[in-house]
């Protein structure tokens, strides 16, 4: 074991060169990054967690509650053994010669058949107001960070001048605000990477969970080897969109839908413009080109720099989800029925969307099966919202 973690805590590829680990331990004029600092996220990780629970209890749903957000779910499916055998145990989504099958040895047609099955995947389903409940807590968080780091960043010189990054790498002091920052940043991702598996579940799924991956991996590798200066602009510049985000999501599930447009405008703006613009201008000009000017790259640099790269080719994908998003909302002349990243009926991530995405059905029959499901071509419910000048779905 002693030979693994001597291997894995290796100088030569953590550190530039010339320098050793007991080069940064701390002493009474300084304070650096410890790698044992970050075990603290854990168990503030399960905090954050379990704060985040009696906020939706005793805050969020309240407050859902006060603007006429109902619990209801989907419609239930009718009980039927045989059919409920078939989906817990055999599958959810029927093929054509499963329906068949089924359809006889029950004596109902197809349709019905089809319809139960998506009743019965729909029940699965959180309510709209376990979404705003969801959505509000993530606003309250990504709301307090951003504004922490905000009053924090504008009194360090590296947020106006981003070569003070790496002046004097990597014997810069860890001061108390670095150290809560990141703590609680890193915590906080470590407490959405476990919830994943308990929040709503979304087609972008493994997109997401590759992109808290991401983050946590930045989180920590840019703490260890004392990259902590840019980390701090690199969290503060990703809260700025997420808040919006948050807020539009909200501003749906409640079915403000003028107030849910402006905020997704806003949203799609200020995300584009800073992952596309700011980020790679500002984040990775820093990190590839003024640090090699100053520093020099060693091992871990190129690991960190490919993190950061990779994390921009998630930017890139969801902003060309957005922009698309956008551009169908334009040429229907709406831009209601949406999700903040992924709005249309091809291209929204949330499998809580109404139940028009699965086994749509013939012309003769889709008034009566959007009602049948809890969704209409008027009122938009599922936590999807139709403008009301255009009632006809993405």
């Amino acid at each position: 074991m002693a030979g693994i973690l001597a291997w894995f805590w290796n100088e030569r590829f953590w550190l530039p060169h010339n320098v050793t680990w007991a080069d940064l331990k701390n002493t009474d004029e300084a304070t650096f990054p410890q790698a044992e600092d970050l075990y603290l996220a854990c168990p503030l990780a399960f905090c954050i967690f379990m704060i985040r629970l009696v906020f939706e209890r005793f805050i969020a749903r309240p407050c859902a509650m006060g603007l006429k957000i109902q619990a209801n779910g989907p419609q239930k499916a009718q009980p039927n053994a045989i059919l409920e055998k078939v989906f817990t145990a055999i599958t959810k989504h029927p093929d054509e010669k499963r329906l068949e099958g089924l359809s006889k040895q029950l004596d109902w047609d197809v349709r019905t058949i089809q319809r139960w099955f998506r009743q019965r995947r729909n029940q699965e389903k959180p309510s709209t107001l376990a979404r705003f409940c969801e959505s509000m807590w993530r606003f309250t968080f990504y709301l307090y960070i951003f504004t922490y780091g905000v009053r924090f960043l504008k009194k360090t010189p590296w947020l106006w001048t981003t070569k003070e990054c790496w002046y004097n790498y990597p014997y810069q002091p860890l001061t108390v605000d670095i150290h809560y920052y990141y703590i609680l940043e890193l915590s906080f991702y470590l407490s959405l990477l476990f919830s994943q598996f308990t929040d709503i579940r979304r087609k972008d799924f493994l997109i997401m969970f590759l992109h808290h991956l991401a983050t946590i991996s930045l989180i920590t590798f840019s703490y260890v080897n004392n990259m902590a200066r840019v980390g701090t602009l690199v969290m503060c510049l990703h809260d700025a969109a997420d808040v919006l985000m948050e807020a539009a999501k909200m501003a749906n599930y409640a079915k403000c839908q003028t107030l849910c447009n402006l905020l997704f405008a806003m949203f799609a703006m200020l995300f584009i413009s800073s992952r596309l613009g700011v980020f790679p201008v500002w984040i990775l000009n820093t990190t590839l080109f003024e640090s090699w000017e100053i520093v020099g790259p060693y091992p871990s640099w190129w690991v960190f720099n490919l993190l950061l790269i990779l994390l921009q080719l998630l930017h890139s994908f969801w902003s060309y989800l957005i922009v698309k998003t956008a551009c169908r909302a334009i040429s229907k002349g709406k831009a209601g029925k949406w999700n903040p990243l992924h709005v249309s009926k091809d291209d929204r991530s949330d499998i809580e969307s109404s139940s028009d995405e699965d086994d749509s059905p013939p012309t003769n029959q889709k008034q009566h099966s959007s009602a049948t499901n809890g969704t209409n071509k008027t009122h938009g419910t599922n936590g999807y919202l139709t403008g009301a000048p255009c009632p006809d779905e993405h």
